[in-house]
């Protein structure tokens, strides 16, 4: 078709959609630049608007999907535009925010959109590992789109979004019940984060921004040292453990509602961005716990993001319907990416190691333990029902052993931590040749 308008009135077309208003919230004022603004099907506006910009001067590649424009349907351009910019944020290294809003792909178009989608996913793989990728789910997100979403390093989703790979209502007896709300997104580790509403949703991801690495060859680093104001004490569990030892205001949890005995979350410890992982539960560790805790380690050392571990449990469960769902794979892909990880790694031992749970996570390159921390085989329980004595459980005995590197009282955790971070800064390992892991699944 001829295309007769001027750049004014081409401009003018644009209309000022949630999507772009919600582009302004999460980026700097004036740092907006669109790419492909007149990229469109037909000489039509898009339904993506995708660019670069600055969040709190961290430069970053984003696109959004305007549900104002037929309903956010995936068409040809819009693919292509949001391809371009996953490839444009590999190219140049900086992490890439998707903001997620579309009832579906447009069905004009018939079988291609499949290849479309097809495309945009290999740019997402190619991408992964390289730079972050956050999705921010703020309305629909369904089938092909939900599968990229949750390709994404981490997915923030907003209480009134949907997001889900089959429809509820069309499934064969069309009873899925809460299938696609947000609270089972987070409640099955598909989000990891929950937000009240949108505009939360995309605070969360700024807040993001702001403490992981532009990319994997950058040594993410926190802005603010300061230590929170809560003494460190061994009455502190999981998260009030967590938010003691760190830099003030910076943890951020992912997964809260998946995986219930154990914590995760990044934040800052000194100079350095952290991924913690807490075990501090008083409840052992469940085939949820462990694919979260994989996950989550996994995604710190493709980023080579410090993993500091606090152990406290009595390993992992031991039911009956444990064993038979098979969640020993679970376990074995924890302990394989906790093996595998080249990222610095340091444990603190705050209470509980017990037998399969302290080799789990024993792959680590410092480790320190509590005064009162308990280090064995097995459960002194199970001590005296298998070996009829009491075990040696106290952390000097450990550490006679070489399996500890120091024994601290629970105040001087911060310190120790940031002395490990100092001493393995310029931590080198050197793999094998080969193209991967297998990791167990």
């Amino acid at each position: 078709m001829a295309f007769t308008k001027t750049l004014a009135e081409m401009e003018q077309s644009v209309p000022e959609s949630e999507a772009r208003k919600r582009l302004g919230k999460l980026l700097d004022e004036g740092s907006f630049k669109e790419l492909d603004k007149f990229l469109s099907a037909d000489g039509e506006i898009s339904s993506v608007i995708a660019g670069r910009g600055e969040i709190w001067g961290n430069p970053v590649c984003v696109f959004a999907q305007d549900s104002s424009v037929k309903g956010g349907a995936l068409d040809k351009s819009a693919a292509l535009k949001i391809k371009r910019t996953f490839e444009l944020a590999a190219k140049t290294g900086v992490p890439l925010v998707g903001l997620y809003d579309s009832k579906g792909a447009d069905i004009n178009e018939g079988m291609a959109v499949l290849s479309e989608y097809g495309e945009i996913m290999k740019a997402s793989a190619a991408a992964s590992g390289v730079v972050p990728q956050i999705a921010v789910v703020t309305g629909v997100c369904a089938g092909c789109a939900a599968m990229l979403a949750e390709m994404a390093d981490i997915t923030v989703m907003s209480e009134e979004a949907e997001l889900f790979l089959t429809s509820p209502f069309n499934t064969p007896d069309g009873k899925l019940e809460g299938a696609g709300k947000a609270v089972n997104a987070a409640k099955s580790g598909v989000a990891d984060i929950l937000a009240k509403n949108a505009d939360e949703a995309v605070e969360k991801a700024k807040q993001l921004i702001a403490v992981l690495p532009a990319n994997n060859l950058d040594m993410g680093c926190a802005d603010e040292s300061e230590q929170s104001g809560a003494a460190v004490s061994a009455a502190l569990k999981a998260e009030k453990l967590v938010e003691a030892v760190a830099n003030k205001g910076s943890v951020i949890e992912l997964g809260a509602k998946f995986g219930s005995a154990a914590y995760t979350a990044l934040a800052g410890i000194g100079y350095r961005a952290v991924a913690v992982v807490s075990t501090d539960k008083a409840e052992k560790l469940t085939a949820d716990d462990a694919a979260k805790i994989a996950r989550f380690v996994q995604f710190a050392d493709v980023f080579s993001i410090p993993v500091i571990t606090f152990v406290n449990t009595d390993g992992f469960e031991g039911s009956s319907s444990a064993e038979l769902s098979g969640s020993i794979r679970k376990c074995a892909r924890l302990a394989q990416i906790y093996a595998s990880a080249t990222t610095v790694k340091v444990n603190i031992i705050t209470g509980n190691a017990f037998g399969a749970a302290y080799a789990a996570f024993g792959a680590a390159d410092a480790v320190y333990a509590w005064e009162n921390a308990q280090i064995a085989p097995m459960t002194p329980e199970a001590g005296k029902v298998f070996m009829g004595e009491e075990l040696v459980v106290n952390p000097f005995a450990a550490a006679s052993l070489g399996m500890v590197d120091g024994v601290i009282a629970a105040e001087d955790t911060r310190a120790a931590v940031i002395e490990a971070l100092e001493c393995f800064i310029d931590k080198r390992e050197v793999s094998p040749a080969r193209k991967r892991p297998n990791i167990a699944f």
